[in-house]
């Protein structure tokens, strides 16, 4: 397959779980917004809306407006930047890749709500009973399926030397 090619797929990959990410939390502002609650699969799925300006789980979101929007996006920057320097690693196994262009895509994707909005939407809550995750997108489930693909390339990988250098 030509680089061309790879590179497109891998852009493709990106743009859509953006894509799918951003047209999620457009529905969910327009259904669930006036404090709808939806119930699927005997309550398993609860959708819910809700505007989330701090980081997982609300994390920061008691600091000053100016104070955690300013920290939340440098510090997603940075993380952002870090990712983009591992995809430039040339022996990464296509799992490892996946899994990092799901958290590329996901940072993107919850970076532009800041930029634009301030905050990011939630909107998905799983559980049963009493026993529930906290409320989240799919930006979220794409980093959280992304770092466990990129945890199980590492873990599963034979170490490479690099040239001349042993490990």
């Amino acid at each position: 397959m030509s680089r061309l090619v790879v590179r497109f797929l891998w852009l493709g990959l990106t743009l859509s779980t953006i894509g799918c990410d951003q047209v999620t939390k457009q529905i969910a502002a327009v259904e669930l917004a006036d404090g709808a609650r939806r119930s699927l699969l005997h309550d398993a799925v609860r959708l819910q809306y809700t505007e989330n300006p701090g980081a997982f789980l609300g994390l920061g979101d008691n600091l000053p407006p100016t104070i955690r929007t300013t920290v939340l996006i440098s510090a997603t920057t940075v993380l952002l930047l870090g990712v983009l320097f591992a995809l430039r690693q040339p022996r990464l196994t296509v799992t490892y890749r996946v899994g990092l262009y799901l958290v590329l895509a996901a940072g993107l994707s919850n970076l532009l709500d800041r930029f634009i909005r301030g905050r990011v939407i939630d909107f998905l809550n799983l559980g049963i009973g009493t026993l529930r995750t906290g409320i989240f997108n799919m930006a979220d489930l794409a980093l959280f399926v992304g770092v466990a693909l990129a945890v199980l390339a590492h873990r599963t990988s034979e170490p490479v030397e690099p040239a001349g250098l042993p490990l």
